[in-house]
């Protein structure tokens, strides 16, 4: 098994989400992170999947989700020719004691505090899994009281965007035309 990662263009239109979620789900492939934005076009909305899954499975996924109505386009974002990144946001256990070492932490892993109070402070910090994964080890130390972590979003290097691979310029949906698109498949 290995870590693949999905851009999914798709109508930003209510169901959608449960329907691409639910053919994970049918297939019983786990969904390692999501995310779900809106783009630079507000009827399409993107989907970042990070799915563990065998390059064959991979393949069967892709092909299910491009059946799908409301998929535009799907691309297979690597590490190497992708930007990667997550947010964190964690309270942890900090004390006047203890708030240089935490300080420390926070400047190594070009962290913010984004709040504190006698007994507790918030980091934020973004970046790829791998450099979130190592201040939260680095953290862990101090007690962790909570945390959230967003779904991996991903772009391709460079300027192309994914919509101008997948889509003409007649086949974007406006607000002008009712988000009606000749894109359907």
């Amino acid at each position: 098994m290995s870590k693949h990662t999905l851009a999914v263009l798709v109508e930003n239109s209510p169901g959608v989400l449960a329907r691409v979620a639910g053919l994970f789900s049918r297939r019983a492939y786990n969904i390692e992170s999501l995310a779900v934005g809106p783009t630079e076009n507000s009827a399409i909305s993107r989907i970042t999947l990070v799915i563990d899954v065998q390059k064959h499975a991979l393949e069967q996924v892709i092909r299910q989700l491009d059946k799908l109505i409301n998929v535009i386009h799907i691309a297979e974002l690597t590490s190497e020719d992708s930007i990667q990144s997550e947010l964190l946001l964690v309270k942890i256990s900090a004390t006047d004691k203890n708030r240089f070492d935490v300080d420390a932490v926070v400047e190594t892993y070009e962290a913010k505090i984004v709040d504190q109070d006698g007994t507790s402070v918030t980091v934020e910090a973004t970046g790829e899994p791998s450099k979130l994964e190592d201040l939260l080890k680095a953290l862990e130390k101090f007690g962790v009281i909570e945390l959230v972590q967003s779904g991996l979003v991903a772009l391709e290097r460079g300027s192309t965007a994914l919509s101008d691979r997948t889509l003409s310029p007649q086949s974007i949906p406006t607000a002008d035309d009712g988000g009606q698109a000749d894109y359907q498949n």
